[in-house]
């Protein structure tokens, strides 16, 4: 045995490790790059609109190769997938780089690089998932997923703050470079994974069946529709809200990209303390307590809407954050107890897909929401939806009633819902995986 597998924990074996190190290799390149694509847009002379048509343009993609994704990954050594996927995503993020270091980029440029990377993502999401869920099991599965969310979260709170400081320093085109480079280093790391012991799927009856079959599954429980259809709204409005609003609020009124990236990396640290407290904390109905916690989703936009000091802003960032990754393990804990794991991928390719589905049509409306009704009623529409909806998924029973059963289960990862200039962590905050 070598020092290295003596100093591992004994449930965190070879695959755990290498995805975790991929995983936090990619967030801490990933959540500079989200602020480094919005000032990319503004710096090139675009405005509020043009930043909600290139976050439309990642998020589209997604939404229409999702589901095919879920399939593929079930299909296919999820591996192989994964470092397919990382490989796009590093072309696409390096010739935007490119872009941008050159000169002005048009606007239809920015677009089709990011629908590229949206469309990478489509496939690396389903195939990540279920390859996080193999690499630990019982007892200790709780454990091992909190401390992987530990680690990309720090990770995304640091590239956060750097991203936003290298910004201001350098310019976003090296921020994007940075970030096509951490790609190649994750899709290297991630190639090294062992499938060995994955059993390998039958035939079955095709693609199509395989989707019916998930959709069957979706439709049959109240709690996880309702719970997804309320997310096709909170998933949209602060998608608004932070990718398109936040960095023209941060240009005019906070001093640019310097302090947004530290409104995220606020967000980031208290993804961070929300992981700590769900390692200890197990709520019996976890549904209900993760619902209430949906609440604090309103408080960034309307912070944005006022708009409120810096310091102010971090701090309903932080506490969004908390929030959020309560929400985040009540779901994924909900989803293992409940589906059964053959048609986990499935399920949460229809997740994915019904919590993003409105997502492109958000951000493309933000920039004319906000000339026909004004920026700060924009804001607080989408604080208001948030509540609404919250207040609505709470009425159904199968929501407030679902309880952890007596035995620690083994936790799933839970969708990422990815906000479209990028940022996964701004609804339902996902496994970190990219």
């Amino acid at each position: 045995m070598t020092s290295l597998e003596r100093r591992r924990l004994p449930w965190a074996g070879r695959n755990y490790s290498l995805l975790t190190a991929g995983a936090v290799v990619t967030n801490l390149g990933a959540h500079g790059a989200l602020i480094a694509a919005a000032f990319a847009v503004l710096d090139s002379g675009g405005d509020g609109g043009d930043v909600g048509l290139v976050a439309a343009a990642r998020t589209l993609p997604l939404v229409l190769f999702l589901l095919i994704g879920g399939a593929v990954a079930d299909r296919l050594p999820r591996h192989r997938v994964m470092v397919v996927a990382n490989a796009l995503n590093c072309l696409s993020q390096g010739a935007f780089a490119v872009l941008v270091l050159a000169g002005e980029p048009r606007l239809w440029q920015m677009m089709l690089l990011t629908a590229l990377g949206g469309t990478g993502q489509a496939f690396f999401n389903p195939a990540a998932e279920g390859m996080l869920m193999s690499t630990v099991s019982g007892e200790q599965a709780g454990r091992a997923f909190a401390l992987f969310r530990l680690a990309t979260q720090g990770a995304g709170l640091g590239g956060a703050a750097l991203g936003g400081a290298m910004v201001a320093a350098i310019g976003p085109g090296w921020v994007l470079a940075v970030d096509a480079a951490a790609f190649a280093v994750a899709a290297a790391l991630r190639s090294f994974l062992d499938v060995s012991h994955i059993p390998p799927r039958g035939k079955g009856g095709g693609l199509l069946a395989d989707l019916r079959e998930g959709w069957r599954e979706f439709t049959g429980r109240a709690w996880l529709w309702t719970i997804v259809a309320q997310f096709s709204v909170v998933v949209a409005v602060v998608a608004a809200a932070e990718s398109v609003y936040g960095p023209l609020v941060a240009r005019d009124h906070l001093g640019g990209a310097g302090p947004w990236g530290l409104a995220l990396g606020a967000f980031g640290a208290g993804t961070v303390g929300g992981a700590v407290l769900m390692m200890r904390w197990k709520p019996r109905r976890m549904l209900l307590a993760g619902s209430l916690c949906v609440f604090p989703l309103a408080l960034p936009s309307a912070a944005l809407a006022v708009p409120a000091p810096v310091g102010a802003l971090c701090a309903v960032m932080f506490v969004s954050g908390l929030a959020i990754e309560v929400f985040g393990v009540s779901w994924m804990t909900a989803l293992h107890q409940e589906i059964p794991e053959e048609k986990l991928s499935r399920v949460s390719a229809y997740d994915w897909f019904g919590s993003i589905a409105m997502v492109p049509l958000a951000t493309a409306l933000a920039g004319p929401a906000e000339t026909a009704f004004g920026r700060t009623a924009s804001l607080w529409g989408c604080a208001a939806l948030v509540v609404v909806v919250t207040v609505a998924v709470l009425c159904v029973p199968d929501v407030r009633n679902l309880t952890r059963r007596g035995r620690e289960v083994a936790v799933a990862p839970a969708p990422e819902v990815p906000v479209t200039s990028g940022r996964p962590s701004s609804s339902r905050e996902s496994t970190g995986t990219r």
